[in-house]
């Protein structure tokens, strides 16, 4: 049992440190954001603000890295990331289940893979002084609009967004749930799996049709937290004790790249179709780590 005094001291430290990391490495990137701001797109002095850019977002997470081992001691056990490329372009998927997600695809992914680029809602870009470190970053921000125009517009801003990483090796992430798990969630869209809620597709099909021939591959990341899933408490004051991440290289099929999810059918049944499959493949997967975890407790 871990003393709730030393618990509380930890998870002040560490929300000093993450606070500080921050706010520091912001305010260091706003006269990097004002530029880019006005350089012209595609220029030799934008690519290197890019750089830059991503440089201090890399920084940002090393120290967050080097906090969380200082604060409490992770067990790590990953698998399937040893043979990615630093400069490669990846389409990333996982499932969502904790905000700490972030922090540990972060973490297992430092060195292997580029910068992580997550999917966010439009609103996040208006979050104080992290909202512009995201748009600079060129996170793809997803609008979530009603209707047939207002969905091909959302569509097109997106796509324009994915557009942006072509000059720069990226790492696009999206949490294809849409939303973390719980169980009310789960019960409520009467999931088909056992362990993930249904797919939202709509963001990786338009990455896909915008980067589709220049991604090596997918990254199918499944986590589980064998002693349950943690908040962001947790992984502040030192009540994180293990971790395991399972990562599977998977080719992206020629036939979903450059197609139109919105209007062409066929396209979108292929799409979902092997979603569906690698769904039903980590579901399982999910169940023999559950399994794995609760043998070794014994």
């Amino acid at each position: 049992m871990s003393n709730p005094v030393v618990s509380s001291i930890k998870g002040c430290i560490g929300s000093l440190i993450i606070a500080a990391n921050t706010l520091i490495l912001t305010c260091v990137m706003i006269p990097f954001a004002l530029a880019k701001l006005v350089l012209p797109s595609g220029s030799l002095a934008r690519r290197i603000v890019d750089r830059v850019l991503n440089a201090l977002a890399d920084t940002w997470v090393r120290i967050n890295g080097l906090w969380i081992a200082l604060l409490q001691k992770v067990r790590w056990d990953v698998e399937g990331t040893d043979t990615l490329r630093k400069r490669g372009w990846y389409l990333v998927s996982s499932n969502h289940q904790s905000w700490v997600d972030i922090l540990v695809l972060q973490k297992i992914f430092q060195d292997r893979i580029p910068f992580l680029k997550f999917f966010l809602k439009q609103e996040l870009i208006y979050v104080p002084v992290i909202g512009l470190a995201w748009w600079a970053l060129d996170f793809p921000f997803m609008r979530r609009g009603k209707g047939a125009k207002s969905g091909r517009s959302d569509l097109a801003a997106t796509r324009k967004a994915c557009e942006r990483f072509k000059t720069l090796p990226t790492s696009v992430m999206n949490f294809l749930e849409g939303t973390r798990l719980t169980a009310a969630k789960h019960s409520a869209q009467r999931s088909p799996y056992k362990n993930l809620l249904k797919p939202k597709i709509g963001g990786l099909s338009i990455a896909l049709a915008t980067m589709g021939e220049q991604f090596d591959s997918m990254l199918d990341v499944t986590i589980l937290y064998p002693h349950g899933v943690p908040t962001f408490w947790d992984i502040l004051s030192g009540g994180v004790h293990e971790v395991r991440v399972r990562v599977r290289e998977i080719a992206i099929p020629r036939d979903l790249i450059d197609g139109d999810y919105e209007r062409d059918a066929a396209f979108r049944a292929r799409v979902q179709a092997w979603v569906h499959t690698m769904w039903q493949e980590k579901d399982l997967l999910l169940e023999e780590l559950k399994r794995e975890a609760s043998q070794s407790a014994v």
